[in-house]
């Protein structure tokens, strides 16, 4: 997610893809990653973790490592991006027993924060120096840095990853499959929203950029506060849990995305276009954490939360070919109407969480009316 508007500028510049062809290429990444983490999360509890979070990573490090030996040329396209399909899977697999593990911890809320500060960390090492490293070696390094993270990902799971305890839930059939809470599926589609939002603007932040006529040490700029910023929505989630509404922030969160994304497309100016380019990638996490201690109070057992990876990457998958489709339709300015209707049916969704959590606190406050 970090590397969306790098991975889809490479793609356009140095292999020639076009916008569609470049946003079709990484959706194909995230729908392998959604297929397969919709499929394990239900089956949580039985699953081997350590297993799959260590072989997962590996696969996706070789497909990767395959993927830098590819020249740009048409020939080679294909291979490409099926090579990107493989390693979705192999993401898919390690990112659902992750998400799930995270959401059996004590405190999945705070733990969740803490990842998301790690995220900010690597983003900033990463929009540091891969800029550089493209352009002094070329396009192919980026897919060489993958290899390389996927495999220090797997080494790290295959040594320290820990042990899940079984636990079942009330909606686990005799089979082991879990069945979701139903207050839980709007929050799904908020996230969904969100990150649909997300990968579809910022996936075209470096191209935007450059069509604005600003200059590829500005936009990077740009890429390295943004990484920065990211640093911090962690930590503030963390800090407000007890202070701050889950629900209110998933009503606001989505609207002020939407604004952002509106003034990043709309303006010619570089002053807004780098503030609300830093701060857009910054409201999601923070939404997004608040989300997910939601969903592991609505549904202990762990198997929303392992569904993290595929509520994500379904709005990661669409965002980029869609996005795409805009841009080579409308223009970079249609990416801001497309973020307003996504987010309106954000609020939506989370309005109706918020009526169905205010009709189950009334039947309690009468029953504690009448018992006084």
């Amino acid at each position: 997610m970090v590397a969306l508007p790098l991975w889809i500028g490479a793609l356009m510049q140095y292999y020639q893809f076009s916008a569609p062809q470049a946003g079709g290429t990484v959706s194909l990444f995230l729908l392998a990653v959604v297929l397969v983490s919709g499929a394990l999360a239900p089956h949580f509890s039985r699953l081997p973790h350590r297993l799959l979070a260590a072989a997962g990573f590996a696969v996706a490090a070789c497909a990767f490592f395959l993927a830098y030996d590819q020249q740009g040329t048409s020939e080679h396209w294909g291979v490409l991006i099926a090579l990107h399909g493989l390693a979705g899977v192999g993401i898919g697999c390690a990112l659902s027993v992750t998400h799930g593990a995270i959401g059996r911890n004590g405190n999945p809320h705070r733990l969740f924060a803490m990842v998301s500060m790690a995220l900010g960390l690597s983003a900033v090492l990463f929009l540091s120096l891969m800029p550089m490293f493209i352009a002094r070696l070329g396009a192919p390094v980026l897919f060489l840095a993958f290899a390389l993270l996927m495999t220090l990902a797997a080494v790290v799971a295959a040594l320290f990853f820990p042990s899940i305890e079984v636990r079942l839930a009330s909606t686990q059939s005799a089979t082991g499959k879990v069945r979701l809470p139903r207050p839980t599926w709007p929050i799904i589609g908020v996230v969904i929203c969100l990150t649909m939002n997300q990968s579809m603007v910022f996936g075209f932040l470096e191209r935007l950029g450059h069509s604005r006529g600003f200059s590829s040490g500005e936009v990077n700029g740009v890429l390295i506060c943004l990484g920065l910023v990211n640093l911090l929505p962690g930590l503030l989630a963390a800090l407000l849990q007890k202070r701050w509404s889950a629900i209110w922030v998933g009503i606001v969160g989505p609207v002020i995305q939407a604004i952002l994304a509106l003034v990043m497309v709309q303006t010619p100016q570089f002053g807004p276009y780098a503030l609300a380019a830093s701060l857009y990638v910054a409201v999601v996490i923070f939404t997004h954490t608040f989300l997910f201690g939601l969903l592991t109070r609505l549904d202990p057992s762990g198997a929303a939360a392992s569904a993290t990876p595929a509520m994500t990457m379904i709005g990661s998958c669409i965002g980029p070919l869609l996005g795409g489709l805009v841009v080579a339709s409308i223009g970079y300015q249609g990416l801001g109407w497309a973020a307003c209707l996504i987010a309106l049916v954000a609020v939506l969704l989370m309005r109706l969480v918020q009526r169905r959590e205010q009709a189950c606190v009334s039947p309690r406050r009468t029953v504690a009316h009448e018992a006084a």
